[in-house]
């Protein structure tokens, strides 16, 4: 693996946001890879390890987020902003196009690219996220998202990631919920903390009804591009029956189930280790543009 660089982008409304850029072959479009809501570019070393220096890697936190600055205006805290943030982020690294590796939100901001942006987006990779989510994973995300807990240890914070996400893996033993935590906490004043700005969950706290909005339509934007969808087995987010209206929808996607795990898959399961290799063997080629 090529030694991680990382490096700021300014945006527009002036705040520095973050990004962790692995070396690799500029014959090919890089990996782009956006993380979940309350996640950050520790959740992909792994993947990076995996793939650079075959690919360049490049790793963005949303701002917010990680080491990126926090936003002091909560309303920005949406999507559209952060497709504005991820254009951003291609044109200060000279970036024309770009395998789009998406989990959960960033895999919402790559369905928004596939509109705005269509000519970024040389292909994609969906983890657990589509046009349509389930409302038991969406309330399951209220009732933690913008909590501001503190733990004593990190075994206790892997305790309490463990009790607010019973159905994300049965393979997991404690060890590997002691590494979830050290991938979404930071050590802060004597105590453990989650790695974001609580001030993100805000848009998901208003007491009138929630505007639905139609993706099918960004979906299919999306699914004019070589695509491959993963969803976990278990996943209360993305349904089965959600899943399969996709592939309805996009009859040249790729897809591929990991066995025991719910949302969202970390990437390095067999089954999604498989299907991504076999996806990027098909899909990497040279840059366009």
């Amino acid at each position: 693996m090529s030694a991680a660089v990382d490096g700021f982008v300014r945006v527009k409304d002036g705040l520095n946001l973050h990004y962790r850029d692995y070396a690799g072959n500029t014959d090919k479009p890089p990996l782009l890879c956006l993380p979940g809501l309350t996640r950050n570019v520790r959740d992909f070393a792994d993947f990076a390890e995996r793939y650079s220096p075959r690919f360049r890697v490049i790793a963005f936190e949303f701002r917010g987020r990680g080491s990126s600055d926090r936003d002091p205006v909560a309303a920005r805290y949406m999507p559209p902003t952060y497709i504005a943030d991820t254009i951003e982020l291609l044109d200060h690294l000279g970036i024309s196009q770009a395998i789009f590796v998406g989990t959960s939100l960033g895999g919402l901001v790559t369905m928004g690219m596939a509109v705005v942006a269509p000519q970024r987006i040389f292909a994609a990779i969906l983890n657990d996220v589509g046009p349509e989510l389930s409302s038991a994973g969406l309330e399951r995300i209220r009732t933690y998202v913008g909590r501001p807990l503190r733990f004593a240890s990190w075994d206790e914070a892997a305790r309490q990631l463990a009790a607010s996400n019973p159905g994300l893996s049965e393979h997991y033993a404690h060890a590997d919920w002691v590494r979830m935590a050290r991938r979404t906490c930071r050590e802060e004043g004597g105590a453990i903390e989650f790695d974001y700005d609580m001030a993100i969950g805000d848009p998901f706290k208003s007491d009138g009804p929630t505007p639905q909005i139609d993706m099918w339509p960004l979906f299919g934007a999306l699914a004019a591009k070589p695509l491959l969808l993963i969803r976990g087995e278990r996943s209360d987010l993305l349904s089965a029956e959600a899943a399969e209206r996709m592939q309805r929808d996009a009859p040249d996607m790729q897809t591929a189930v990991v066995h025991g795990v719910g949302h969202a898959p970390d990437l390095h399961e067999p089954e999604a280790v498989a299907a991504i290799d076999a996806f990027l063997d098909g899909v990497g080629g040279e840059r366009i543009g």
